[in-house]
Formats: structure tokens, sequence, C-alpha cells
């Protein structure tokens, strides 16, 4: 009997400093984790609401439906030319030119919504084509691209003559679809050389179709791109084509976060 009491104290003063050393290990390890965790800057809280309707707390709203306050034209500075009906949606009015924004920008978050008409006469680029300039020079197609046969360097998605879109994840003419874009702009050296490229990630309609790509310079429908020094910040610039059959297309809620 008494060396069963012994093997059991034995055995409990095993069991104990195993599970100290345990207690001291673990202790050991939160020491050594405690060295890698950032305490701050603390992180600033965006409320989101509805992300699917309403732009996060932080964004700069374009295009509430309202009025096109917070754009005029690209080419002489005036009011922008473009109709915003009572439902909010603002149409392109074919000849008015393009329009950009007041505000200049440079890496951002952009949320942008457009719609191709419900019947559109033409083919190819002559179906409600459009674009999205970031900085004024740097391409997002926006194109009927359903059902319509065009270079794969033109059609929706694609980032101008530069990169094929990954799919094409284009709705039916009629239907909204949505652009969410991160957009790296370029960096310059003092002497205009370019120090790094620009870079940009596209979802359309909620599926990706650019990857971070490095963007190979200014947009150019016959040209080799290539890039040419400018500001940090330069306008959003919204494209009137005048290629769209008479049948405009429509934009909706734009909402921007600069990065």
């Amino acid at each position: 009997m008494k060396r069963f009491f012994l093997t059991v104290t034995a055995t409990i003063a095993i069991i104990t400093l195993v599970n100290a050393q345990k207690k001291a290990n673990q202790d050991s390890l939160e020491k050594v984790a405690a060295k890698t965790e950032l305490w701050e800057p603390v992180p600033t809280v965006v409320s989101t609401k509805n992300p699917f309707v309403d732009a996060p707390s932080d964004a700069i709203v374009l295009m509430s439906g309202k009025d096109l306050n917070s754009w005029h034209k690209e080419s002489d500075k005036k009011a922008a030319g473009w109709k915003v009906d009572k439902e909010g949606i603002t149409t392109i009015v074919k000849g008015s030119g393009n329009i950009e924004s007041n505000q200049a920008f440079g890496s951002c978050q952009l949320h942008i919504e457009w719609r191709e008409p419900a019947v559109i006469a033409g083919s190819s680029q002559t179906r409600g084509n459009s674009g999205i300039f970031f900085m004024g020079r740097y391409e997002l197609q926006v194109l009927d691209s359903y059902n319509n046969p065009t270079y794969v360097n033109g059609q929706a998605g694609s980032i101008y003559k530069q990169f094929i879109p990954l799919v094409n994840a284009s709705k039916k003419p009629g239907e909204w679809q949505t652009y969410d874009i991160v957009f790296t702009a370029p960096e310059f050296y003092a002497d205009g050389r370019l120090q790094t490229p620009a870079y940009i990630t596209v979802l359309m309609n909620g599926v990706l179709v650019q990857n971070h790509v490095e963007i190979k310079g200014n947009t150019d429908w016959y040209k080799t791109p290539k890039y040419y020094a400018h500001k940090e910040k330069e306008p959003l610039v919204l494209q009137d084509h005048g290629m769209d059959g008479g049948n405009p297309l429509s934009y909706r809620n734009i909402w921007i976060r600069e990065l």
C-alpha cells in the first residue's frame, strides 16, 4: 500500500512539473508574440451601412443623382452638359463632350455604376462607347460587350489598348453594371522620369477582371502607350465618345475614396 501511495505521489509531482513547464513555455511564447503585436496607429472607423447602396462614410460622392455640381466640361471648364433626370440618373448628351471632376485625385478606390441603353444601333465600338479616365489619361473602357464582338483589348473591362479583361462579366443592355476599382497613381522623379508606374485592379459586377496590372502609360487609340510626367493629383474624366448610335449610356452612384 505504501508503495502505491509513493507511485501516486510521484505521478502527481510529474504532472505538476509538466503543467508548470507548459505554462512557462506558454508565458514565454506570449512574450515573444507580444513583440509582433501593433497597437497603433488605430485604423479610422468607417461606416458602411448598406455597402450595395450607400457610399462609405469617408467617401467623396461625385454623382448622387441630384446634380452635376461636382463636374464640369473638360474642354472649356464650363458647366457639365450631361442630363440628370428625376430618377437621379445622369445620361450623356451626345456632342456635349467629356466631363471631368472639379476635384483632383491620385491613388483611389472608385465605385461607379453605368447602364447601356436597352436598344443600341451599332456594333463593335459603336455600341454605347464611353470610358473612365483616371488622372485624365489612363482609361478603363466602358462598352456594351454583351454578345458584341470587338477587339478584346477594347471591350468592357479592358484597360483600353493595353490589357484584356480576365473574363467578360457584361450584363445585358438596359441593366445596371458596376465597376469597383483600386487605382495606384504613378510617381515621377523631379526630372520627369518615371519612378513607379500606375497599377489598377478592377471588379466588374463583382467579378475580378483586372488583377493589379501595371499600366503601360497614357491611353492612346493608335500610339504605343507612354508615360508623361504630371501632377500627383489630376481630375477623373468620363468620356462622351460620340459613337453611341444615338442612344447614349447613363451613369449613377459614383463615389471615390482617396488612398
